[in-house]
């Protein structure tokens, strides 16, 4: 089983299309829904036996919630802040810009 390349609190930006966000929760291995792979193209579909990560996300329009393989995501090295309404809720931001999660929610 692959090593996760990310934690909790890191930003990282998709691979593919255009959106960022910060790790809340990483999975080992896949653990949504059969219908939620089965959804996504099959050219383009990831394999399950990787680590995935729950972000909050964010792109020009809107912030939501994503779940991405490890495959398909970057680090993200702009330094901007992420600008998800929940990052507050879960997160301090450290001096060096780094997420920390707030006391009382760590898994």
């Amino acid at each position: 089983m692959p090593l996760a390349n990310f934690g909790l609190g890191d930003v990282v930006r998709h691979r593919l299309f255009p959106f960022r966000g910060v790790i809340f929760d990483v999975d080992p291995v896949f653990a949504n829904t059969e219908e939620w792979w089965e959804a996504i193209p099959e050219h383009v579909r990831p394999h399950k036996d990787q680590p995935f990560y729950h972000l909050l996300a964010e792109n020009e329009e809107s912030a939501y919630l994503a779940y991405v393989s490890q495959q398909n995501l970057l680090p993200d090295d702009s330094g901007l802040p992420v600008g998800h309404p929940a990052v507050a809720e879960l997160f301090d931001q450290g001096a060096d810009g780094r997420y920390v999660l707030k006391n009382g929610h760590a898994n």
